[in-house]
């Protein structure tokens, strides 16, 4: 009996003796596949150029791009996006990453109602840059044109505030209010309204303190020397990057012309331009900076955005509910916009035509069974698409919608056609027009695949949220169809629709290197954009 017992004590005493080694052990072994795991996560992190498709954890908010220490409740859009996209082309540079953390930082301590920023406008109100270095310097950002116009000008004044250790405030009018997130933490990108400068939306191309102008009257004596005396610098600059900018506006991205520049403590910057190309084509000072940012050329305006823009809550509503109830069940969503200028002179009819053209040159649309020879089967699964239609106008959803309900299509497919809104005209000054017009940006960077038309600066910023290379319409001259309706584009990037071409002194670009990424824009024979 006692030896019984004593077998039994060694093989408890065995199972035990594993049993701690296991408890020991486990945690051990935890750790190690989490910390291989995690290096794992770091090493795919650290592939920046690429252009592999990436799902993002909603924990890690884009990468890291987004920074951590926000109350997620007040901006819903800037953690749900992802969720609904589930695809992140391009990653953030660790040297990206660096940047806007310490842009944060100097936003912060720099902000409005800041002493710093107090101390700011005490030098801008003594009429003279000044002949310390102040601690603080600014861009403001002036609204523009349409809302395309305006998200594309806030990236690229961002970037350049990045490049110029500048902070970037914005002129918040009244069609603005509750349109975007704040997008910096504990602080606000909100130009306050007692700023000492007023009616800065009426500054203009023949404004005395445009640049060009204080070039040309001798205000600022340059010379596009590196020597001129900070006291003979005004307080205030006003750079004017509007399509119909002077000569002399243009050397704004001079290489020289900065470096004079960067001795005023504030700008007031106007665009409705994405304006990013020319520092890449013109100013060899950024060289170095904007390859380390990004790169992957293609992804300048997708990364910044991603950072920078965010519906309000209010507007996010109206995406997270359309999308939901419309959108989400369908295997494939296509968005379709259509702008049509002032200059195209034909009838919707015309225009139409030239969608379905460019449908069965580029396999857009599904295809139409005009024989009904497609049998549908109830009780298959049968695939879905939905059709997303963002124009003003109701007419080609409704040539859409009648098209799909008259004729099956041949593949199949259940399809549906959609148009959240179709206010006729654009009310640029219009609140309530602006957020429907975000929502529906918004929208179509949700779908899978976008045709877009030339030179509409909604349709280059919902690609560029999308993350898509569209297939671009063409535009109509002469009231005739391009022989060519549209073109698949190789590039994400917005076209820059009237590029500066500065007639720069001193240190210029590498013009052979820079063929290689900067190139013509389909849809526009003299812009320019960036390529991969």
């Amino acid at each position: 009996m006692a030896r019984h017992n004593e077998v039994k004590y060694n093989k408890w005493g065995v199972h035990g003796a594993v049993l701690i080694v296991c408890l020991v052990a486990l945690p051990l072994l935890i750790l190690f596949f989490w910390q291989h795991d995690v290096k794992i996560t770091v090493e795919k992190g650290l592939n920046y150029g690429s252009n592999e498709t990436s799902t993002p954890s909603n924990n890690n908010y884009l990468h890291g791009l987004i920074p951590s220490n926000f109350d997620k409740e007040s901006c819903l859009s800037r953690y749900e996006w992802p969720l609904f996209r589930k695809s992140f082309p391009y990653m953030p540079s660790s040297y990206l990453l660096h940047k806007l953390r310490n842009y944060e930082d100097l936003h912060k301590k720099c902000g409005p109602n800041t002493p710093l920023y107090q101390k700011s406008i005490q030098q801008l109100n003594s009429g003279h840059s000044s002949i310390e270095p102040m601690e603080c310097n600014y861009v403001v950002w002036i609204p523009h044109n349409g809302l395309g116009n305006r998200i594309l000008t806030l990236a690229s004044t961002f970037l350049y505030a990045i490049l110029t250790n500048r902070v970037m405030l914005i002129q918040m009018n009244d069609e603005l209010v509750d349109l975007f997130c704040e997008p910096f933490p504990d602080t606000s990108w909100i130009l306050p309204p007692d700023f000492p400068i007023k009616n800065l939306n009426e500054f203009d191309v023949n404004s005395n303190v445009t640049y060009g102008n204080m070039l040309d009257k001798h205000v600022i004596i340059s010379n596009h020397s590196i020597n001129t005396e900070v006291e003979s610098l005004p307080s205030y600059v006003y750079v004017h990057l509007v399509y119909d900018y002077h000569a002399l506006d243009r050397l704004f991205f001079c290489n020289d012309d900065q470096i004079v520049l960067r001795k005023v403590n504030w700008l007031l910057l106007k665009s409705d331009q994405y304006f990013i190309p020319s520092f890449y084509s013109s100013t060899p000072m950024f060289e170095e900076k904007l390859d380390r940012l990004f790169p992957a050329k293609e992804s300048v305006f997708y990364l910044l955005a991603h950072y920078l823009i965010h519906p309000s809550n209010n507007v996010w509503g109206l995406v997270r509910r359309y999308y939901m109830s419309y959108l989400a069940k369908a295997d494939e969503k296509i968005g379709i916009q259509v702008r049509v200028f002032f200059f195209t002179k034909v009838s919707s009819d015309v225009i139409f035509q030239q969608i379905q053209n460019c449908s069965k040159v580029e396999s857009v649309l599904p295809e139409l069974d005009f024989n009904g020879t497609k049998a549908f089967k109830p009780d298959e699964q049968n695939p879905s698409k939905a059709i997303l239609v963002a124009s003003l106008y109701s007419y080609y959803y409704e040539k859409l919608k009648s098209m799909y309900y008259e004729h099956s299509v041949k593949t199949g497919e259940l399809v549906s056609v959609y148009q959240p809104s179709h206010e006729e005209q654009q009310k640029t000054k219009n609140q309530s027009h602006n957020k429907k017009a975000l929502a529906e940006m918004y929208l179509l960077s949700l779908c899978d695949m976008l045709m877009t038309s030339g030179w509409s600066t909604f349709g280059y910023a919902s690609s560029g949220l999308a993350g898509i290379k569209p297939v671009i319409l063409m535009t109509i001259r002469n009231k005739n169809i391009p022989d060519m309706p549209c073109v698949r584009e190789a590039s994400m990037e917005p076209c820059y629709i009237f590029p500066a071409k500065p007639s720069c002194k001193g240190k210029t670009v590498d013009k052979e290197k820079l063929q290689q990424y900067v190139k013509q824009c389909p849809d526009f024979d003299h812009g320019i954009k960036l390529f991969d």
